[in-house]
Formats: C-alpha cells, structure tokens, sequence
C-alpha cells in the first residue's frame, strides 16, 4: 500500500487564514457579506420561518457527525441518493441547548415540521423524507462558497502561502466529493454564528432585516470608496468596518458630497422584496432596531446603520472570523493534498 507523502511546509494554518482576511478586507467584504446574505434568505425562505430550518440542519449536521466519527466519508450524491435521511437520536432538550431555544418553542416546530411531512417519526426513529430534499440541499450555496474560498486561495497565493492553482469548479466538486465531512465543517461554522445573532438581536428574523440593510450599505460604501481611491488601496477589516458603521457621516459627506451629502440607506419594501419577509413584519423589526440603536433612518426616510454597530456587532463579528478561517483552511489544506 502506497502511503502518501504530505509536504507540509504547503498546509495552512488558521491564523494565517484569519490574518490575511482580515488584513485583505477591502476585497473581501462585499464577498462575505453577500455569501452570508444568500444563506440567511435560503435559511428564511425554505420554511418561510429561519428556526425550522435551523432545526433541520442542527439535525442533519448531529448525523453528519457520527458519520465523521465512523470514517464514513459521502459524496453529494451519495448522501442524496436515498428515499430518506435518518436522524440519529435526538432530544427536544438536546436541540434546545444547541439551538438556545426554549424547549415550548423547539417543540412546537418539531411538530409544525411534522405536519409539513419534512420529518417523520417512526418508532423511535426520526428521518426527514426525500420529497423535502428541496428544502434541504444546499446546491446553490456550494457555489457561493467555492466563490469565496477561491478568493482567499488567491489572496494567500499572493503572499507564496498557497501554491495551488484553483477555479471554482475545482472546488466546488471538491466540496461535492467530500460532502459529508465539508458540509459538517460548514455547518459547524455557520450554526454558532448563526446562535449568536439571535442573541444579539432577540430573534433571526431582526437579524436578517438588519443584515439585508448592512449588505446594502456595504455595497454602497465600497462602491463610494472605490470611485474615491480607485482599486489600489486596501483596507483592513478594522478600517472598513468603522467607516462603513460610522453613520455614513463624515467620511460619507467627503464621498458623497455631490450628493448633498446624503447616504444612500434602503426601504421597508427593498427588504421586504430582497428577503421574502412580509413588508409588515419588517416595519416591525425596523422599529426594534431603531430603538435599540441598531438602524437609523435617513432624510430620504430609509434606513441605515448606526455607529453603535461597532461597539456592539464588531467584537463578535472577530469571533465568527476565527471561525470562517478554520473552515476555510481546512478545505483549502484538502484541496492540497487530495
């Protein structure tokens, strides 16, 4: 049997990954925020509700694990090949504890999730059925994050820390071929995240809201920027959120100044046409945000971010990062030595 030989002067290691995102986030920002933004309306539009489908993918993800745990390795097709997913035993109490829900709330989606046919009890046995695959398979996201990753095998490819050639497609098929211990590694990047949002904002749909006009700032802002100082200037993660989160004030006016002055925000109805959440439900959650200092609204009665932002979203935004980067290191050092 043939041993292979790993050089490992060519593996990653996170803090190079997390440093060189951060450094690069200029070019990197728009990227992120919208591979983000994409999930969290795949999460949202699913169900039309961001919890039962963090339940189906908590669940999921507990199956993957003891998949990992046995050496079992499936690819994509693999995995969706069969009539049905089995779940490997669960407790509502256990998904309450993942998920920091409380335990009225996981219960009544369980059976809300029941009802629609997506899960399935049989004895004590829980699948999720192949005619809700749909709802599930995350075709379109493996795109968006092989996008992302190839960004950051170039930046790093730059710096003569990666020296493999990459495209999209490459990676891609990658993250297909080795479905199983990829998607456990995503999900484990993006559950936690996703927990500490709720916390942060009292539930995922305020979230969303607020992200949705974050995207839209950030792809004002670096717009703006780059007609400011062309593409030849970097700047680093710090840099870029404190002037993105700055109100759209000072260093805003200086961009914009053609413009009376006026930051370019987002309506109720934007969001509500960019994410599917009732125009309603979004005037309400806008509210909250407006209340508790997250959003502001401009002259043109749209709504914008708040300076609070960076004491607030920005210390925990670092912890999600450290995450990001060992994701992405880990696929990047299987796309080294496979």
């Amino acid at each position: 049997m043939n041993l292979q030989q790993i050089d490992f002067s060519k593996v990653l290691n996170d803090e190079q990954v997390y440093d060189h995102m951060m450094a690069n986030y200029d070019l990197l920002g728009k990227d992120w925020i919208n591979h983000q933004w994409r999930w969290m309306n795949a999460v949202y539009q699913a169900f039309n509700d961001h919890y039962k489908y963090m339940i189906i993918i908590s669940l999921v993800e507990k199956t993957l694990q003891f998949y990992d745990q046995m050496n079992i390795k499936l690819s994509y097709e693999q995995y969706y090949s069969k009539n049905f997913l089995q779940i490997d035993k669960f407790s509502i109490s256990e998904l309450c504890e993942k998920l920091q829900l409380p335990k009225e709330t996981v219960r009544r989606k369980v059976l809300e999730l029941e009802k629609l046919g997506v899960l399935k009890r049989q004895k004590k046995q829980i699948i999720i059925d192949r005619r809700s695959f749909s709802f599930i398979k995350p075709e379109n996201q493996m795109k968006y994050t092989a996008g992302y990753i190839l960004k950051i095998s170039e930046i790093l490819a730059k710096e003569k820390l990666y020296s493999k050639k990459l495209e999209v497609k490459t990676i891609e098929n990658a993250l297909k071929k080795n479905f199983s211990i990829c998607w456990r590694w995503f999900y484990r990047m993006q559950i936690p995240m996703i927990i500490g949002y709720h916390d942060m904002f009292e539930d995922l749909t305020t979230f969303h809201v607020w992200g949705t006009v974050c995207m839209n700032q950030a792809f004002n802002f670096k717009t703006a920027l780059n007609k400011k100082n062309g593409s030849n200037q970097t700047h680093d993660y710090m840099d870029f959120q404190k002037e993105l989160f700055s109100d759209y004030n000072t260093f805003n006016e200086e961009l914009i100044r053609g413009d009376k002055a006026r930051s370019n925000g987002v309506s109720a109805m934007s969001v509500s046409d960019m994410t599917g959440i009732p125009r309603a439900t979004v005037i309400r959650k806008c509210k909250f945000l407006i209340k508790n200092d997250f959003l502001r609204l401009n002259e043109k009665k749209q709504y914008i971010l708040t300076g609070f932002n960076v004491r607030r979203v920005l210390p925990y935004q670092k912890l999600i990062f450290k995450n990001k980067a060992k994701f992405i290191r880990k696929v990047l050092n299987l796309l080294t030595i496979s």
